[in-house]
């Protein structure tokens, strides 16, 4: 018997159903570039990334101040190009990302609430209505991050078919 493992994100309309790895399974969510589900047989490997957080754009700039991390767009897109980096590290590529869960934390710039339709700019580079391979997702704000200017994080969780 085939063992699976589900992982669901927002409950909405199923999508068509698309396979990355060997062995994956994607159920995209109509309207939004995520997939509702994502399915995963035993023979994978599954790789959990740690939260990864902006860098500064430049490394002279100030510690702690926004400006020197950029608004949630440039944070986000600073951000999946580390996390897309680290797979490569891995012999893995973004379409290997089956679970994301994102932590927006808001600023004084949108009155205290999460900059969403930031992250999506951003994140919309990555992912989007033509992507075969889409992650399920789940996106939350949180109250404060280590850093007072960092306005993302992202964690991911990634599959490879065991060899």
């Amino acid at each position: 018997m085939r063992y699976k493992t589900l992982l669901l994100s927002l409950p909405l309309i199923l999508g068509v159903a698309s396979a990355n790895a060997e062995g994956v399974k994607t159920h995209k969510l109509q309207g939004m570039p995520i997939a509702e589900s994502v399915e995963i047989s035993a023979n994978n490997d599954i790789i959990f990334l740690s939260g990864k957080v902006p860098t500064k754009i430049s490394k002279d700039a100030p510690e702690g101040v926004l400006e020197s991390y950029g608004n949630t767009e440039v944070q986000t897109v600073n951000i999946m190009n580390q996390i897309k980096d680290h797979l490569e590290k891995l012999g893995l590529t973004m379409n290997d990302v089956v679970k994301m869960q994102v932590f927006l934390v808001g600023g004084d710039e949108t009155q205290g609430n999460m900059d969403f339709a930031g992250f999506m700019a951003g994140y919309s580079k990555f992912y989007n209505d033509k992507s075969e391979n889409l992650p399920a997702r789940s996106t939350f704000q949180v109250a404060k991050l280590a850093n007072p200017a960092w306005r993302v994080e992202i964690e991911v969780t990634a599959v490879r078919p065991k060899k």
